[in-house]
């Protein structure tokens, strides 16, 4: 998932495998440089980088940032870890590209001069982090992976809140039905029911749902889909897919 600001280089939600189809659709004449707001360092998130083939062009350069450790190191080394021999044939510094990764928490700054972001930690399984990018008043906040607090009786994290209040476009974990939530209340991630619940709760005013069961077909994401956006009358619910574009602010 990536944002295109207009006269910036692009920002990237997360390194999964779409990485790979979003790295071929490039230029190839280009000489990529990006930023990456990486949520953690679990696999689904991470595969996609040793794939993506500008990095194999000199000069190209993606900057990284993700979690800081529980123990408070940075993540540049499991990550390193996770890309090279015995798991990968070469490891990323071996790339023609270069990657620099900073190790964040409940931080702000600014990209290129006028594009601000926030990340807050988010309870998840593991140091995880949602973030907020905010530029010309335009605001999109990600929050892709987020334990749901409570099977009916919801709460919400500071953090999580600060990144969702009022934003214009919220992208959120809503893997499961609320009957697979009560199986695996503590794998991680939520319902359909609580991501609308933030969304308003918050006052966004689009929540796309994203991280989508691996074993929820098309039909049954649509029909989700459509059933949450019947009991909302003040957020406009929208599913993640593959290609879907999406214009924020005016």
């Amino acid at each position: 998932m990536s944002a295109s600001i207009p006269g910036h280089d692009p920002i990237l939600f997360d390194l999964g495998t779409g990485l790979r189809y979003f790295g071929v659709a490039l230029d190839p004449e280009c000489v990529f440089r990006g930023t990456c707001l990486l949520s953690h360092l679990h696999w689904d998130h991470v595969q996609g980088l040793p794939f993506f083939s500008p990095l194999l062009r000199q000069g190209a350069h993606l900057d990284i940032y993700a979690p800081v450790q529980e123990d408070g190191s940075s993540p540049s080394g499991p990550l390193h870890d996770s890309i090279g021999p015995p798991l990968f044939p070469i490891g990323l510094k071996a790339l023609p590209g270069s990657v620099d990764v900073h190790g964040v928490a409940d931080d702000d700054w600014t990209i290129a001069g006028d594009i601000t972001v926030r990340s807050r930690l988010i309870p998840h399984v593991g140091h995880t982090l949602g973030y907020r990018v905010t530029w010309h008043g335009a605001s999109v906040a990600y929050l892709s992976d987020h334990q749901q607090t409570g099977v009916t009786k919801y709460e919400i994290s500071a953090g999580a809140r600060e990144l969702c209040d009022g934003v214009d476009v919220l992208i959120h974990d809503a893997q499961y039905t609320h009957d697979e939530f009560v199986r695996k209340a503590d794998w991680g991630h939520c319902t359909v029911d609580y991501a609308l619940w933030v969304a308003q709760e918050c006052g966004v005013r689009t929540l796309v749902l994203f991280h989508h069961d691996p074993m929820h077909d098309d039909e049954l994401v649509d029909a989700l889909t459509e059933a949450a956006q019947a009991v909302s009358d003040d957020v406009r619910v929208v599913a993640a897919r593959e290609g879907l574009v999406m214009r924020v602010g005016a």
